[in-house]
């Protein structure tokens, strides 16, 4: 009888002890599982979903946040002599590659949120920004004598309807995909991303230029 008892309560022990060590096992499992909650600081530093926004959507805006504070934070005391200023006569000032960024995202906008062909928008969308867009020769010409708040304005402009729209659509669409790049299948995520690594390459330009004029 008693051999029954100790063979029943070793069962028991057994029993117990796998369901803890299941437990143990599962748990960080199950917590890695779920989502990580949307941000509420400040801290552009935190990449990851955003409150109001899809999981995706809110980690790629995430992304163009940081992006952006670091490309303002580069160019905010710029005086106009510095924003306009050319290291020769083929290459572009901050000021125009700035207000080339917003045409940039403008653009995207149209295609990604309206679903139009890339160009086919009408020509008052195209003489407000073609030329920002296209840099170059007209884009030295025109694109001068204004202070950083003409162009930290328009960047911001452009990126509250961005945000908007974003808030409007979810993961679904953020992974649609039609020949773009290349003419391959491209996702309006890579779209989007390449907007923020736009800014990336724009901004070592700004800070070569910067080098330049205060050495």
């Amino acid at each position: 009888m008693k051999n029954n008892t100790n063979n029943t309560e070793r069962r028991k022990f057994i029993k117990n002890s796998a369901l803890l060590t299941v437990g143990l096992i599962t748990a960080p499992l199950i917590s890695y599982s779920k989502s990580e909650p949307a941000r509420t600081t400040d801290s552009i530093y935190l990449i990851g979903p955003q409150e109001g926004y899809s999981p995706q959507i809110g980690t790629l805006l995430s992304t163009m946040t940081m992006m952006r504070k670091w490309v303002i934070d580069t160019v905010k005391d710029l005086s106009t002599e510095q924003l306009d200023f050319q290291i020769d006569d083929q290459s572009n000032s901050i000021g125009a590659m700035l207000l080339h960024l917003a045409a940039t995202e403008r653009y995207y906008q149209l295609n990604t949120f309206e679903e139009m062909e890339w160009g086919t928008w009408g020509e008052g969308i195209k003489k407000e920004w073609d030329i920002a867009s296209g840099l170059g020769e007209d884009a030295r010409k025109q694109i001068k004598g204004n202070a950083i708040d003409f162009y930290l304005s328009k960047l911001e402009e452009v990126r509250e309807i961005t945000k908007k729209e974003f808030a409007k659509r979810d993961d679904d669409w953020i992974f649609k995909s039609e020949p773009f790049f290349n003419n391959e299948l491209t996702n309006n995520y890579c779209k989007w991303f390449h907007v923020c690594e736009h800014e990336s390459n724009h901004r070592g330009q700004m800070k070569f230029i910067i080098q330049r004029f205060q050495a």
